[in-house]
């Protein structure tokens, strides 16, 4: 028996919307046999992986704030990636916001005005979409690929922020460690509930995903985009300015991830930190595409893994695996979606292997 892939006439719909189902499944069985290669009882550690970590209330809460950045950081690209326009640096954009907000917030430290937290957030957002824009010059300027500059952008990111926390915003009483001073009360977000650390970051997150779908969905702007994604040269024989619209993305992509990155340090951090983010920037890229660029599919793939953010970290205290546990899982499921995706525009199907003779013959017949 041969397996073989046929073109499909049209895209399937089903597996559309199964795909990323089939994907989870896979990553899960194939999550199980790893951990019994490993030695482990397969069905424990999914336990301790994924619903012992959201067992009480205060689990509920740290996957909260577990998914907020990562929601920020998905909603944005998946404005990008309607354009085709391929932000992979979500992550760099991140770390300049915290960076730019912790630069303003460790100058506002005595002031005791709201105003000081709004500085600092409009400061991140800001930096995080000059960042993406500087991505977009480079492509509407130089015609530079937005894959290579977002992600080299990344880099130049990280090493300034730990430039910074080792050097200009070190804290002078912090004992040599490479951290800023703690932040005022009035630049940080404030808590929704007592005792716990979800914050009031979860209504921007919110507000984030609702004007999202509204660009998308329902404006006429959105429908630019999503054009401009289909065929390019369509939009451009349409009157649509590709070039303002490649702005705009990534404008509005950074801007995000910006926002999720200040969000950080002035909600649960507290302070500017090297580990401000374990990587939501590159975990959002998963997904935005495990949520099918959808508002609400995001939602649903960000708070997955916010939950393997946070179950690795159980795993890791009480089973003593791996840190690297959760990309593992990320990597995995990145996988399984991008091989589910080939369903959607080709047909399995199986066929009788034939000799070498019988193909003579029927080449001769």
């Amino acid at each position: 028996m041969l397996l073989s892939l046929e073109p499909r006439q049209q895209q399937s719909r089903a597996m559309l919307a199964l795909s990323p189902l089939l994907a989870g499944l896979l990553t899960l069985a194939s999550g199980a046999l790893l951990f019994a290669a490993l030695g482990h009882d397969p069905l424990d550690t999914l336990h301790t992986l994924l619903i012992a970590p959201v067992s009480d209330l205060y689990g509920l809460s740290e996957l909260l704030v577990k998914a907020l950045p990562i929601l920020l950081c998905a909603l944005g690209l998946a404005v990008a990636y309607q354009a085709r326009v391929w932000n992979i640096g979500a992550e760099g954009q991140l770390l300049i916001g915290a960076l730019a907000g912790s630069a303003v917030a460790v100058n506002l430290i005595d002031w005791e005005s709201r105003w000081a937290l709004a500085a600092v957030l409009a400061t991140g957002t800001l930096a995080g979409a000059a960042w993406g824009g500087l991505a977009a010059w480079l492509r509407t300027r130089f015609n530079a690929n937005e894959i290579l500059t977002t992600i080299m952008l990344n880099y130049i990111a990280l090493n300034l922020l730990l430039h910074c926390v080792h050097g200009p915003l070190k804290d002078p009483a912090g004992f040599n460690f490479p951290e800023s001073a703690m932040f005022g009360d009035a630049s940080r977000l404030p808590p929704l509930l007592e005792d716990l650390r979800v914050h009031v970051g979860l209504y921007f997150a919110l507000a984030a995903l609702v004007v999202v779908w509204v660009l998308l969905q329902r404006s006429f702007l959105g429908f630019q985009i999503k054009v401009l994604g289909l065929d390019p040269r369509a939009a451009g024989f349409v009157g649509f300015r590709e070039k303002r619209l490649v702005w705009l993305v990534l404008l509005v992509s950074g801007g995000l991830a910006g926002l999720a990155g200040v969000g950080e340090v002035t909600g649960p951090i507290g302070q500017l930190v090297p580990q401000v983010s374990p990587g939501y920037g590159y975990a959002a890229i998963t997904v935005a595409f495990l949520g099918r660029l959808n508002p609400f599919g995001i939602l649903l793939a960000g708070l997955l893994m916010a939950l393997l953010y946070l179950g690795g970290e159980n795993a890791q205290m009480a089973m003593n695996l791996p840190q690297s546990i959760t990309e593992l899982f990320q990597g995995m499921m990145l996988f399984f979606l991008l091989a589910c995706d080939v369903l959607i525009l080709y047909r399995p199907r199986l066929a009788l292997r034939w000799g070498r003779r019988e193909r003579v013959r029927e080449a001769m017949a």
